[in-house]
């Protein structure tokens, strides 16, 4: 496999970037790690004759803290947002998803905002982020737009990304007291193996114990990272037992939509869901009942 013949560009600033994918356009692509996008290229699953690297722009680089919660750069690599103290003490749902990614090599070089602007299916990031109520930051000349990270997504490889705009930052809200998340995936083996089916869950707990808020996602089993309303609503107002989790299991299942491909038949994937969601949603109420301010 080689790349095919592509101008580099290394703008500055997002007004540069924006500008050169103008001018380029519909053959420029954006670089932030190129795990993925190199290997598209190689193999022919995308094409490009420019492309536009934005290492170079400070401002996507790095997470800040406040009392709001977290603000994590799209530039930010899986390994530096893994490495982090807080992400273990009160994001630890992150770095369920942060350890089980791929290789190290690979996390070394992947970004945060990759990950989630492939929109691909069984990317380890959207799910956990959609249980955690997290917005993406949209970037274009035309001015900023903040959105639920559930909206982001259309399709396989699609999002409702402008050609113009640029994915700079992810937000995080604060956890309430009460709130645990948890990420549960299954993959064929160790190493760089992607997720064969994976569910988040995230609940807030009262303090006699019922849950009084719930979300549940998916990945790899359907189309896009898929938030199920229905197994979230299913949660609320109970106490944990096994009558409760495994409504939101039945209810998960019944919301994928898997495919059949060489990990696994969509038989599979749907049986797997339904083990993957009480792992989750049992973890995510262990943290609950730990985390407070």
């Amino acid at each position: 496999m080689y790349l095919p013949t592509i101008e580099m560009h290394e703008p500055a600033t997002l007004e540069e970037a924006a500008a050169l994918l103008g001018q380029y356009a519909p053959e420029a692509r954006l670089l932030a790690g190129g795990t993925d996008l190199l290997v598209d290229l190689k193999t022919g699953r995308g094409s490009a004759r420019h492309l536009v690297s934005i290492h170079g722009i400070g401002q996507l680089h790095g997470v800040l803290e406040s009392k709001a919660g977290l603000r994590i750069g799209a530039l930010t690599t899986i390994s530096q947002l893994d490495g982090l103290p807080i992400i273990a003490k009160r994001y630890a749902a992150i770095q369920d998803a942060t350890r089980e990614m791929a290789a190290p090599q690979i996390r070394n070089a992947a970004t945060v905002g990759g990950n989630i602007a492939g929109a691909v299916p069984c990317a380890d990031l959207p799910p956990v982020l959609m249980v955690m109520n997290a917005s993406i930051v949209l970037w274009s000349a035309a001015g900023e737009r903040t959105v639920a990270i559930e909206d982001l997504f259309v399709g396989p490889r699609e999002t409702i990304l402008c050609a113009d705009e640029v994915l700079t930052a992810v937000i995080v809200p604060d956890p309430p007291d009460r709130f645990g998340a948890a990420y549960a995936r299954f993959a064929l083996r160790d190493g760089n193996a992607i997720a064969v089916a994976a569910v988040a869950a995230a609940l807030e707990l009262d303090s006699d114990g019922t849950v009084r808020e719930a979300r549940v996602a998916l990945g790899a089993v359907s189309p896009t990272p898929k938030l199920v309303e229905a197994a979230g609503a299913s949660l609320i107002g109970r106490a944990l037992g096994d009558d409760a989790i495994n409504d939101a299991a039945e209810a998960a299942m019944e919301a994928a939509e898997p495919i059949s491909d060489v990990r696994g038949s969509a038989e599979y994937r749907r049986e797997l869901v339904g083990i993957l969601t009480p792992r989750a949603v049992a973890t995510a109420c262990e943290r609950a009942k730990e985390l407070r301010r």
